[in-house]
């Protein structure tokens, strides 16, 4: 139930035996342990551990993962093509974990491999749309319903762990639903254990991004302290992290992957944030955003400014918007000076548009389409999050920022806006990450915190009364 390996956060995996402590990096000899300390430990047992040795993503492509990448459904929900094997867990695991925000719900839970002799199982990934919450917890009720089959336990053994704002709002909901405890975690806190699990325990899973060199991995690492994660769900939080559950949220904005979503829904027919992502990657933002070359013809090479840098974003609607106009006033004056000729375009027309009404108004729309609107939404978001992002890691000296949230759904001109507003600003001294799971730090976080039954009782361990000792002995740091 333990991994074979050290891992520098307590929280998901501890080697058997080790004896040092590793606090921000630095290995220091380990104090011995008092009777009192254990049995507090035993009292207060803290989070699941998961046999991450051997771990790997089930995922042979090498792009990020894109909408076209997963399953959708009918129901509004989404299964990501990545789930993540661990090969040498072999304990029950008897929960499931759900991080429910403003816009999205994440799921994360385990599975044995399926028609398979090899021991262990996976990590599973799945979101719903947060106003779809009972299809969300109709699937829960599915994966209690074959709990046995899935992973050993029984049904009334299944705990719902669940973090984020909609823990509380649907916490009587699911707990009634599902006849099961549910268990609130502070997001926070889950975002910061989830995100410090990927960064140490999982291959191939953090990453850069430019345009120039798509997708380039980095190795799981020990030392990663300190670093900020910009979570950007519904709305952005910016959180500084200096060790193991040690963090402090240092700022955000409002506008986020809601404002997004909230937007094109009025601005396009886009009935999903997928399909809005799916319109932005088609689209073409000169059409709508007003150019540095719009303004000086060239690039801006004093202050460093390309001449395809926005300069203002929907800059160009309001002088289309006027152009507009200005063709319905000259329609409007043909159409009083040759009464006839108006006649004659209107009998050629499906449109029942009176000659009096300016029609160059009524093909506003045709002048901007939804793809090329969404993506000129898209970067104004983006690149106002990258901006800020930067501000903070400035402020407080952080030079390696991770990106976080369902807002980025592995979307190639959103990791490129962030990439590039960090390293411009930065001029090349900082650094953003992306994740492959960077939507579900928050659910893992707190599928990690289930406190196991026994937790800390001679039988719930694999092994001898020794290595129990030496289990109990790794937990003292975190008391």
């Amino acid at each position: 139930m333990f991994p074979d390996h050290t891992s520098t956060h307590a929280d998901t995996a501890i080697a058997p035996g080790d004896d040092t402590e590793h606090h921000e990096g630095n290995p220091r000899p380990r104090a011995m342990t008092s009777t009192a300390e254990i049995d507090s430990t035993i009292s207060h047992p803290g989070s699941v551990r998961i046999n991450v040795k051997g771990a790997f993503i089930v995922d042979s492509t090498e792009q990020p993962a894109t909408p076209a990448n997963g399953n959708s459904t009918v129901n509004g929900s989404y299964h990501e093509g990545k789930d993540i094997r661990l090969p040498n867990h072999t304990a029950v695991v008897s929960h499931i974990a759900v991080d429910i925000g403003g816009s999205l719900a994440k799921l994360v839970y385990f599975s044995r491999e399926a028609h398979s002799t090899e021991p262990g199982g996976r990590l599973n990934f799945h979101s719903f749309e947060t106003d779809r919450i009972d299809d969300c917890i109709d699937f829960m009720r599915h994966l209690k319903d074959n709990q046995l089959a899935l992973n050993g336990s029984k049904p009334k053994d299944l705990c719902i762990m669940a973090t984020g704002g909609g823990a509380f709002k649907y916490h009587d909901k699911i707990k009634k639903a599902l006849g099961v405890d549910v268990l609130r975690e502070d997001e926070m806190a889950c975002l910061i254990i989830g995100l410090d699990f990927f960064i140490t325990e999982i291959p191939r899973e953090v990453f850069t991004y430019s345009e120039t060199e798509p997708m380039q991995f980095v190795e799981p690492q020990a030392d990663i302290y300190p670093y900020m994660l910009v979570n950007i769900g519904s709305g952005v939080s910016i959180l500084k992290v200096s060790g193991p559950k040690k963090y402090e949220r240092v700022g955000g904005t409002s506008l986020g992957g809601g404002t997004l979503w909230g937007l094109l829904s009025l601005l396009t027919p886009a009935n999903s944030f997928d399909d809005m992502l799916e319109m932005a990657a088609q689209g073409d933002n000169a059409k709508v955003d007003m150019l540095v070359g719009d303004i000086y013809g060239t690039d801006y090479n004093k202050i460093g400014l390309k001449s395809t840098a926005i300069a203002s974003s929907f800059g160009k609607v309001f002088r289309m918007k006027r152009e507009a106009e200005d063709e319905a006033e000259d329609n409007a004056n043909v159409a009083q000076d040759h009464p006839q000729l108006d006649q004659k375009v209107h009998a050629s027309s499906n449109n029942a548009t009176s000659s009096s009404q300016p029609r160059g108004l009524n093909d506003m729309s045709s002048r901007f389409s939804a793809s090329d609107v969404s993506r000129s939404l898209l970067y104004a978001i983006s690149n106002n999050i990258g901006q800020i992002a930067y501000l903070h890691s400035h402020i407080h000296d952080l030079s390696h920022i991770y990106f976080g949230g369902s807002f980025i759904r592995g979307h190639p001109q959103t990791m490129n806006t962030l990439s590039y507003a960090i390293k411009f600003w930065s001029k090349g001294q900082k650094q953003a990450y992306f994740l492959r799971h960077e939507g579900y730090l928050g659910a893992v976080g707190a599928f990690l915190n289930r406190q196991p039954q026994n937790w800390g009782r001679r039988g719930s361990f694999e092994g001898d009364g020794a290595a129990l000792e030496d289990r109990l002995r790794a937990r003292t740091s975190e008391h």
